[in-house]
């Protein structure tokens, strides 16, 4: 079971969130009282899950994101106004939050503080995802408007005071509400797939800056997903339909062969295993379909009781958390994570959110958990011994700087790693698609 892939999914009219093993259908899990809105349900690195809660965000002038460990301690914040969109970047670093009033919310999550707050979009927050080194947050919103902020400068108060906008791009072309957003790999060079309730779906280049296609569907799309090599994405729309479209097909989808029909509702999100090999589809007919993205056969079906489906994340988690989840009762409980403290309401004065750099010890299958470790409590520690006179400080000052330019030089053989792959896969491209187009020619 070691690696096993956990299918989860929440409900709005349900009121819970259910966990099954995506690869043997076993339910695991299901918490209750939950009323997340669409893209409002996230793993924190796979820790914990949090999620915002919203029931009538015209009547209610506050809000509150839950937080649930993997053996059901709950956790509650209240925050200043009802958040949609929530989402954590991969090391469970920060916790970003949409706002019905344009606003974005940047905590931190060892300490909960409100790091920053910002008016990014003139009507409610949508949609947010942070591309995939972490350095970019997208957001899409009901102004039809999908922005990028680079987190360096979100942070960064003297940089941000210098800069002419806040926002690394802007993108105006969406005449509707963005319904959803996603990012391709490659970190500033990737690109940018918004669906929207103006029926189009459009690819951005986030180097360049600029649109490079424009598809237009006969439905509403709500969902989408990129495919593994990132050739094609899966668009869930409000006809029921998922179509598979090719990132260099025509501008306009009329009718298409490559299209999954096995939902009688439309479909409001999309979710993939790690290999990309499944595609999970969630639905207003409350039913989750897996599909075969090799053979496009469908492979196994969920009910989430009653209620439509409105969120669906697929995460992998190691053996000692996947046996947290899957305990039956009357299983003696063993170590349990704790989870961190609620998020802040309102931001801290700018003395203490003077440095705020959070690292996240290394994931590893071991029984114990990843602790949270905050470089500002190291730094305070640091001040304290200093000002004891003790020796120690240096040997702590020591450490850390020595423990900092550890993780520059893992990172560095990381890219290194990386960009050898993507060369060696680019040349294999050229090379044996030069052939491929020499064999399919004519004969003269």
């Amino acid at each position: 079971m070691k690696g096993a892939e956990i299918l989860i999914a929440s409900s709005p009219a349900d009121a819970d969130i259910s966990c099954w093993n995506l690869r043997s259908g076993e339910e695991l899990q299901r918490y209750k009282s939950c009323f997340s809105p669409p893209h409002g349900l996230a793993t924190v690195a796979g820790l914990f899950l949090a999620s915002s809660q919203l029931r009538d965000s015209k009547r209610s002038s506050s809000g509150s994101i839950f937080y649930w460990s993997w053996n059901k301690v709950e956790s509650r914040s209240i925050l200043a106004e009802p958040v949609g969109p929530l989402v954590s970047n991969s090391e469970g670093t920060y916790i970003a939050g949409g706002g019905v009033s344009g606003d974005i919310y940047l905590w931190e999550v060892a300490t909960g503080k409100l790091l920053k707050k910002w008016h990014a979009h003139y009507r409610a927050v949508t949609c947010l995802v942070f591309n995939d080194d972490q350095s970019l947050l997208i957001s899409g919103a009901e102004d039809g408007c999908v922005r990028v902020w680079s987190l360096f400068l979100v942070l960064d108060d003297v940089r941000r005071e210098e800069a002419r906008s806040l926002y690394e791009h802007s993108f105006h072309e969406h005449s509707l509400k963005v319904t959803d957003v996603k990012t391709g790999h490659g970190g500033c060079d990737a690109i940018i797939v918004s669906s929207s309730e103006d029926r189009t779906c459009k690819v951005w280049s986030l180097y360049e800056g600029k649109l490079l296609r424009d598809i237009f569907f006969p439905s509403i799309i709500d969902a989408i997903v990129l495919g593994p090599r990132e050739t094609e994405f899966y668009a869930g729309g409000r006809d029921g339909k998922i179509h598979i479209v090719e990132l260099n097909s025509p501008g306009t989808l009329n009718s298409s062969p490559d299209i999954l029909t096995e939902h009688s509702k439309a479909v409001t999100c999309l979710a993939s295993s790690a290999d990309g090999f499944l595609l999970v589809s969630g639905s207003e007919d409350g039913k989750i379909r897996v599909w075969d993205t090799r053979t496009r056969n469908l492979v196994r079906g969920f009910r989430h009781t009653k209620g439509p489906v409105n969120n669906i994340l697929v995460i992998r988690q190691s053996q000692s958390v996947f046996s947290q989840i899957s305990k039956k009762p009357g299983t003696p409980k063993g170590h349990s994570f704790v989870l961190p403290p609620p998020l802040q309401k309102y931001a801290s004065t700018p003395e203490e959110n003077a440095y705020v750099e959070v690292y996240l010890s290394p994931h590893d299958n071991s029984d114990f958990d990843s602790q949270y470790i905050s470089v500002q409590t190291m730094e305070n520690q640091i001040k304290e011994l200093e000002r004891q006179g003790s020796s120690v400080a240096s040997e702590v000052e020591l450490e850390r700087l020595r423990s900092e330019q550890q993780r520059s030089a893992r990172m560095a053989q990381h890219w290194e790693s990386l960009n050898k792959k993507l060369h060696q896969f680019c040349a294999e491209e050229i090379v044996y698609g030069s052939l491929t187009d020499v064999a399919k020619s004519p004969e003269i």
